[in-house]
């Protein structure tokens, strides 16, 4: 018995490697069509550099190795810190803004489960050199697009929340460890409230505390929509709600109403549990979720502003999201809107005897080289199945060469949708529609 992938890896064959790809090549074609170029890094780096970015700590979920150098290295796991480099390399001459997508197999050495695999696709859209909420904006404007392109229109929102906001409701409500109270609060949706109680615990918030905080995040549901957004901001102060808190709830002020103003306002909502390891963020943190289904996000995201500072570059503002194509698979899937494949053929080239395969080999010639996909039977199948095999291909149209009735010189060509017959000219025939 032949072995099968390694545990926390997948086989895509057809059609749903052609339903990957097609997938891959939308998102590229509307990141370019919000003015991102596309950034194209090493699948293996030193381990240094996810070192830098994360702590020595990030050994544990990284595929690293020592090379034939004996030099530690390590499997692509996020395409940020090789950005951040390549950034740093040209920081002196490369124009700002920066806008840059990344589509690259990354890997990860972590419990496999619905949605997370140890091998995926991750798409990535940073901007650099904007320091305000237009590169946010940006970002979550050319997601949405991506999205709705994808077909996922109407089956997805974005949740966003801000640093400062976090550090202050850690503050306000007794905190002593930032880092164990971030932690609680992004797991408030997973956990029963026993746990998240005992979380909040661990990070020094008083259990009298306890209570009044669930309370305020239970409010929220699915997340509180542009209408309600002040009433429930003006709530969250209280003592400990200070200036850079304040200056959280205005930059997600601001935010939610650039993105109501752009068209989007029906599908972003504020949710103070959103906080997504805020040590590497530094102000706006956002993500997606499915409407219905599961909690797990769609992709997260936000504003980095120290991290190219931290590589050895100049200070730079700096946003970003990623995207992953298993949460996508997901969303798509649980939506019904997974593409059947690649695009089908437009012409499938049908003969009546196999002595015209030749013929029809160089009928194929000729429609690809005029760039119309096109293809023809290799194993001299009866021309019924011939027909099926054209449908079957998902064909625009069949060309059938050898029927009797033809004139000389013509053939048939059978609207494979309607069922739709004529006769053309050859040389007409082997013309783009």
């Amino acid at each position: 018995m032949a072995p099968g992938p390694l545990r926390g890896f997948r086989d895509y064959p057809p059609p749903e490697a052609g339903a990957r790809s097609e997938i891959r090549r939308r998102m590229r074609s509307v990141a370019r069509r919000a003015g991102f170029v596309e950034l194209e890094v090493p699948s293996i780096e030193s381990f240094e550099l996810f070192a830098t970015k994360s702590g020595e700590g990030i050994a544990a979920e990284t595929w690293t190795f020592a090379d034939k150098g004996d030099r530690r290295v390590a499997l692509l796991s996020e395409q940020t810190p090789s950005l951040a480099r390549v950034f740093v390399e040209r920081a002196k001459s490369e124009p700002l803004p920066v806008k840059w997508f990344t589509a690259a197999k990354s890997w990860r050495y972590e419990e496999p489960q619905s949605g997370r695999t140890r091998e995926f696709f991750q798409f990535n859209l940073d901007i650099l050199g904007v320091p305000g909420i237009e590169a946010e904006a940006d970002l979550l404007a050319t997601a949405a697009l991506i999205l709705d392109e994808l077909g996922a229109g109407g089956a997805y929102a974005f949740r966003l929340n801000d640093r400062g906001i976090a550090e202050g409701l850690g503050r306000r409500f007794g905190s002593s460890d930032a880092g164990r109270f971030f932690r609680a609060v992004d797991r408030f949706r997973t956990r029963s409230a026993a746990e998240f109680a005992s979380e909040l615990a661990a990070s020094g918030v008083p259990a009298d505390r306890t209570h009044e905080l669930v309370e305020l995040f239970s409010a929220v549901g699915p997340g509180v929509d542009p209408a309600h957004l002040d009433a429930y901001l003006r709530g969250l102060e209280g003592p400990g709600f200070d200036d850079p808190a304040r200056a959280g709830v205005d930059r997600v002020r601001r935010l939610v109403a650039r993105l109501d103003r752009i068209g989007l306002g029906d599908r972003i909502v504020f949710d103070p549990t959103v906080v997504r390891g805020l040590a590497y963020y530094t102000s706006t943190v956002f993500e997606a979720f499915a409407r219905t289904g599961g909690s797990r996000s769609v992709f997260g995201g936000g504003r980095y502003d120290h991290l190219i500072e931290l590589f050895g570059g100049p200070p730079t503002p700096a946003a970003g999201l990623a995207l992953g194509d298993q949460t996508l698979e997901l969303l798509l899937k649980g939506a019904g809107r997974w593409p059947d494949g690649e695009p089908g053929l437009d012409t499938y080239v049908v003969v009546a005897d196999p002595s015209l395969t030749e013929e029809a080999m160089v009928l194929v010639e000729r429609l690809r080289r005029a760039g119309t996909p096109a293809d023809c039977d290799l194993i001299g199948r009866s021309m019924s199945r011939q027909l099926r095999e054209a449908a079957r291909r998902r064909s625009r149209r069949a060309l059938i060469l050898g029927l009797k009735e033809a004139s000389p010189g013509a053939l048939v060509e059978r609207d494979l949708a309607t069922g739709a017959q004529r006769e053309v000219a050859r040389d007409a025939a082997a013309r783009p529609a």
